[in-house]
């Protein structure tokens, strides 16, 4: 299952072409606000851009969260490879059971941070494949903030904009000296599970992050079954992007949530297949202004074997 997840298809964005005429003005107008749009920069406490990495690169600890299968065939020199999957629990079962995929307990959390180098007293910085990826950044990010990691931060763009800004690159990670971590408990604020889901909730508006053929109920990725959670809202995880494959601005990704029928004090549950795409989307959410947003992490593949779904 491992190796299913992280083979998952990279998804393409595409775009309509504009005729020429009579409508030339217009068309050209429209390209320009377009392209305005493009350029302005989302900022927010968890984001960094290229150039913050490499005016800080001695300075952090910078991991490439696809994992060592994909950092071993090209990643930022410097940079140590870990993927979610090292951080939750899925040595044991398979993707739907109980405690599948979740955040691992603290004192498990801890040793395997420990191992990596991942110190709390120092700036974590991830990157991963943007668009093209699965927010394993985002996921990974999520877990480290849950687990009392004060310093965390993404990259805008992820390695193709760190490679593009000129950062060296090898096709082997580094090796990080292991530390002392401690963690006394995982903060529950931006974590929800079936049990608490299923009795509260109608209290929560649900947003399927997963692209339109899961949402629509193909079954792809070995789900109990197809569908998704009942009355879920689809807003997809790599329509966060623009075409260039960076952040679009805060105030687009506030009206795409708010034309969705989100609003800032609503209460919501992001989720996707195994709570890695829905961890960046909680993220994002967050930094958007909706605080009080919980990622699933036990998402899809567990509600489908559980509990109803539609489609």
């Amino acid at each position: 299952m491992k190796k299913t997840i992280i083979g998952l298809l990279a998804l393409v964005t595409l775009g309509l072409a504009g005729c020429g005429g009579g409508g030339d003005k217009t068309d050209s107008a429209d390209s320009a606000k377009t392209a305005k749009k493009e350029t302005t920069a989302f900022t927010g406490e968890y984001i960094v851009n290229a150039d913050y990495v490499k005016k800080n690169l001695d300075e952090i600890i910078l991991v490439d969260a696809r994992g060592e299968e994909e950092a071993n065939k090209g990643t930022v020199k410097g940079a140590t490879a870990i993927g979610w999957q090292n951080l939750a629990a899925v040595e044991e079962g398979a993707s739907g059971d109980e405690k599948w995929g979740l955040v691992l307990e603290p004192a498990e959390l801890a040793k395997r941070l420990g191992e990596k180098g991942i110190a709390k007293d120092k700036e974590v910085v991830l990157f991963a494949g943007a668009q093209k990826g699965w927010g394993d950044d985002g996921r990974i990010a999520w877990e480290l903030l849950a687990a009392g990691y004060k310093d965390v931060k993404m990259v805008d763009g992820g390695f193709a904009v760190l490679k593009k800004a000129g950062l060296k690159t090898e096709v082997e990670s580094t090796k990080l000296e292991p530390v002392t971590v401690k963690i006394d408990s995982i903060d529950q604020k931006h974590i929800i599970r079936t049990d608490e889901l299923k009795k509260d909730y109608d209290d929560y508006k649900i947003v399927d992050v997963r692209d339109d053929k899961e949402y629509k109920g193909e079954v792809l990725y070995g789900e109990a079954k197809g569908g998704h959670l009942p009355e879920a809202i689809q807003v997809r995880f790599t329509d966060l992007f623009n075409s260039k494959g960076m952040l679009k601005s805060k105030a687009e990704l506030t009206k795409l949530f708010e034309d969705a029928g989100l609003a800032k004090n609503d209460k919501i549950v992001t989720y996707c297949t195994a709570g890695i795409r829905s961890a960046y989307m909680e993220l994002v959410m967050e930094m958007c202004g909706f605080k009080q947003v919980k990622n699933y992490d036990g998402s899809y593949y567990r509600w489908a074997k559980v509990e109803d779904v539609e489609k």
